[in-house]
């Protein structure tokens, strides 16, 4: 389906972007992974994967919070394969506090990886893509990027922001062949989610077993999380050529949550 294009995938080495990686490759894309792991357990993250799927598999270490580094990840990826077509930003952080307790260093860190580099490495990866009429831009935002929570403003913020950039990029680009959606998932059972069930638990002062029931799953009317796999299957579609007139959209995958 995706051979002979090349897919980067930020936050890649586990969660949702691992599995959307995977995903990628199965589908004949050469992929190249982001992430912060150390040298050794990236390597054999990337080796594994090379042997599972039969993809050409690449690691780039960089951090996504700062401009320079977000665009050298992008540059780093046509280096190893010559080019670029697929980008899915999935890169992402989350703080629970109310407004008038968030550390002023936590919305200027989640802002910078949530939101600026997305802009950072889609401005890098555009113009290959458009040089080669052929692109496709996943950005994973979240259900928050339509509605909100208490106690996750700047990530709601963020996310609806990114929904917002990935409408105006759709119009930029929508005669060039190259297409830029916002993947809006619910909750997926993720290290992120994992940090969150502990920091809802301070702030309701409840057990982790009830925060996931009663408060995690209690907006997403299916009472259970969505899987990864999912979303990295819907992914696939994105990139493909089945959804070549699927451009601009937000596509939730989030148990019904919205629905309300």
């Amino acid at each position: 389906m995706l051979a002979g294009r090349t897919a980067l995938v930020t936050g890649s080495t586990s969660g949702i972007g691992l599995a959307v990686a995977r995903a990628l490759a199965r589908a004949g894309a050469r992929v190249m992974l982001n992430g912060s792991r150390p040298a050794d357990e990236a390597e054999s993250l990337r080796a594994g994967l090379a042997a599972e799927t039969g993809a050409e598999i690449g690691y780039t270490r960089a951090n996504l919070a700062q401009a320079a580094s977000a665009r050298e990840l992008v540059e780093s990826t046509i280096a190893a394969f010559g080019s670029l077509d697929i980008l899915v930003n999935n890169a992402g952080m989350q703080h629970v506090a109310a407004v008038d307790a968030f550390p002023d260093d936590k919305w200027d860190a989640l802002i910078a990886l949530n939101l600026s580099s997305v802009f950072h490495t889609t401005k890098a990866a555009l113009p290959g893509m458009q040089a080669r009429g052929w692109g496709r831009i996943v950005n994973i935002a979240s259900a928050h990027g339509v509605v909100a929570s208490p106690f996750k403003a700047p990530y709601t913020a963020s996310k609806h922001a990114v929904v917002g950039f990935s409408k105006a990029v759709a119009l930029e680009v929508a005669e060039q062949g190259i297409t830029c959606n916002a993947l809006c998932p619910g909750y997926v059972r993720t290290p992120l989610i994992d940090k969150q069930v502990v920091d809802q638990a301070k702030v309701h002062n409840m057990p982790e077993d009830r925060v996931i029931r009663e408060v995690i799953l209690a907006a997403q009317p299916t009472k259970q999380f969505v899987e990864a796999d999912e979303v990295a299957a819907f992914t696939v579609f994105l990139c493909s050529d089945a959804a070549k007139s699927v451009t601009g959209s937000v596509q939730l995958i989030d148990g019904g949550w919205t629905a309300r």
